[in-house]
C-alpha cells in the first residue's frame, strides 16, 4: 500500500470517528422529546383563565370591544385601498396603531374619547385572540391622541361631558309642574300629567342618586333591603356592578322636604304599600302614565330617563343631564361645602387614582383661593 493510500485511509477513518463522536455526543441524540407536563398544565390553566375572564366581562363591555374590533377590521380594509397591500389583523405596531388613530380622527371623524376607547378595545380583543400588542404601540397611539383631546373642535364631535346637578337643581325638579305641555311641533299635541305615584318615586330616586353618587346600574339593582332607616337617616348598601366592590354609605336628613333623600324615600315606601306592593323587592319600580305600579325593577336606562325627564320638566335646558350628572354633582357640591375628599371618594366608590374623580374635585375647588381673589382688583 502506498503512502498516499495510507493517508487516504487515515483521513477516512478520522472522518468516520469524528462523525461517530459528534453523533454519539449530541444532546438528546436518538431520544424522543417528552412534553413537559408542568408546562402543559400551566398553558391549559392560562387558556381557561382567559376564557373565564372574557365570560364574566359585562355584556355592555363585551359588545363594545366587539364593535372596536370590527372598526379595526374596517381600518384594515381602508388601509388596503390606500396601499394596495393587505396587512394581517395581528400586525399591531407603532405604525399601524398611530395610523389607526389618524384614520379614526380624519376619516371617521370620531371624538377623542371614542378613539381612546377604541384603542383599549382593540388591545383587549387582540390579546384575547393570542396576538402580541407591544407596549410601545399603545403608548405611541395615546401620544398621538393627546393633542386631539386638547382640540375643542374635536371634543365637540362627541356628546360632551355630563353637567353636574346640585341640590338646587333637585328642588327645581321637585317643584316643576306635574303637567307637561306638548311640543309646538307635535303632530298629536296632548298634555302629559305625571301621576302622583311617579312623582314620589322620582323625588326618592333623584335625591338618593345624588346622595350616594349612584350609577344607573347601581340604582337599578338596589332593593328595599339595601336601604335601612336609622336614627341619623339611611344606611345604604350599594351593590356591586361591573366587578366594582359594593359599598356601605351614610345618607343624612336634608334641609328641604322635597329633596331630603330620607323623607323622600320613606314617602315612596308608604306610596308603594298603598299601591298594593309589598316591601322587600326592587327599590325602584316603573309607573305607567295612568299611575299603575309595575312589578319588575326599573332598568338602568329607565333610571337615566327619569332624571333626564325631570330635568327637562324643570327647564334645565342647555345642559347635558345624564346618569353621571349626580355623581359629578355630589363631588363638586361637596368640595364647595368643605367636605373631605376621602369621604366623597368612598361615597361614590371611586378608586384612589381615578382621573374622573380628581377632575370633579378640581372643578369643585376652582374658585377656592382663586389666583385673582384679594389681590387688589
Amino acid at each position: 500500500m502506498t503512502t498516499a493510500e495510507e493517508d487516504g485511509m487515515a483521513l477516512e477513518l478520522v472522518e468516520v470517528v469524528d462523525a461517530e463522536l459528534v453523533d454519539d455526543g449530541a444532546p438528546g441524540a436518538g431520544e424522543v422529546a417528552v412534553p413537559d407536563p408542568v408546562a402543559a398544565v400551566l398553558a391549559a390553566l392560562e387558556t381557561d383563565a382567559q376564557a373565564h375572564l372574557r365570560r364574566i366581562r359585562p355584556k355592555k363591555t363585551r359588545d363594545g370591544y366587539a364593535r372596536d374590533w370590527e372598526v379595526w377590521q374596517e381600518f384594515h380594509t381602508w388601509l388596503k385601498r390606500q396601499t394596495g397591500t393587505p396587512l394581517p389583523l395581528s400586525s399591531i405596531t407603532v405604525g399601524t396603531f398611530v395610523s389607526f388613530v389618524t384614520y379614526l380622527d380624519q376619516v371617521v371623524e370620531a371624538p377623542p374619547n371614542t378613539i381612546e376607547r377604541r384603542i383599549t378595545g382593540v388591545t383587549s380583543e387582540a390579546r384575547a385572540r393570542g396576538y402580541t400588542v407591544p407596549k410601545e404601540a399603545t403608548e405611541a397611539a395615546r401620544r398621538a391622541l393627546k393633542p386631539l383631546k386638547l382640540d375643542e373642535s374635536r371634543t365637540r364631535r362627541g356628546r360632551g361631558k355630563a353637567a353636574a346637578i346640585a341640590p338646587a337643581d333637585l328642588r327645581k325638579m321637585a317643584e316643576a309642574p306635574r303637567e307637561r305641555q306638548p311640543q309646538p311641533t307635535a303632530q298629536r299635541p296632548r298634555v302629559y300629567r305625571v301621576p302622583e305615584l311617579a312623582r314620589l318615586r322620582d323625588q326618592a330616586l333623584n335625591s338618593l342618586k345624588l346622595a350616594v353618587a349612584g350609577r344607573n346600574e347601581e340604582m337599578s339593582l338596589l332593593n328595599d333591603a339595601h336601604i335601612q332607616v336609622v336614627a341619623e337617616g339611611l344606611k345604604v348598601h350599594v351593590p356591586s356592578v361591573k366587578g366594582r366592590p359594593p359599598r356601605d354609605v351614610p345618607v343624612t336628613y336634608g334641609e328641604n322636604r322635597a329633596t331630603c333623600p330620607v323623607r323622600c324615600w320613606r314617602a315612596w315606601q308608604e306610596a308603594k304599600i298603598a299601591a298594593g306592593s309589598g316591601l322587600g323587592g326592587p327599590a325602584f319600580l316603573p309607573v305607567d302614565q295612568w299611575g299603575h305600579l309595575g312589578s319588575t325593577r326599573l332598568s338602568p336606562d329607565g333610571i337615566g330617563r327619569v332624571l333626564a325627564r325631570c330635568a327637562q320638566s324643570a327647564g334645565l335646558t342647555g345642559r347635558r343631564i345624564t346618569g353621571h350628572s349626580a355623581r359629578r354633582g355630589l363631588v363638586t357640591t361637596g368640595i364647595k361645602k368643605g367636605k373631605r375628599v376621602d369621604k366623597l371618594r368612598r361615597q361614590g366608590g371611586w378608586s384612589a387614582n381615578s382621573p374622573v374623580f380628581w377632575e370633579y374635585v378640581d372643578e369643585g375647588s376652582m374658585f377656592e383661593d382663586a389666583p385673582t381673589e384679594g389681590i387688589g382688583f
